[in-house]
């Protein structure tokens, strides 16, 4: 798994130094393509499954060996993320609000990246809640269709 990571964040320097093999980025008003939308599908659901609280939902949607880094820390696996913060995640996806200002994706064989950017605004623990976010996701094809392997989530207050 440590190489699939390594080739996957190597696939992000090399894939848009070729001007032909540029990503599709994507604003509210872009269409998806088609090798992208599968993959942007995948991450869209499991955003909407969050918001819903619906646990099954989206640890179906991630592999088992999946990891997840965040805040400075590490979940390495669907049950580790289960245990710990996927709760959390739920409650605070259901009280505030997701706007995706910029997107890119890419597909190399049966590997997919989502770059998203975005705002997210609401009221979680009765705190205002303004900021901006980065979240990368690498998706696997397999047998089942696409599967989240890699999330990171960075996010700062919006000025």
């Amino acid at each position: 798994m440590t190489r699939l990571i390594l080739a996957a964040l190597l696939g992000l320097v090399a894939v848009p130094a070729a001007a032909h093999d540029r990503p599709a980025v994507l604003t509210v008003a872009q269409s998806v393509d088609a090798a992208t939308a599968p993959a942007i599908a995948v991450v869209d659901a499991f955003h909407a499954a969050l918001g819903a609280g619906d646990a099954d939902a989206v640890l179906a949607l991630l592999t088992e060996d999946v990891v997840v880094l965040e805040t400075g820390g590490a979940e390495r696996s669907r049950e580790e993320y289960a245990s710990h913060h996927l709760p959390a995640d739920m409650t605070f996806a259901a009280a505030t609000t997701d706007e995706v200002t910029r997107r890119a994706a890419w597909v190399e064989g049966d590997i997919a990246w989502v770059l998203t950017e975005g705002r997210t605004t609401g009221t979680f623990n009765d705190r205002p809640i303004n900021s901006l976010g980065a979240e990368t996701m690498i998706l696997h094809r397999t047998a089942d269709g696409w599967r989240i392997r890699h999330i990171h989530w960075s996010s700062r207050n919006a000025r």
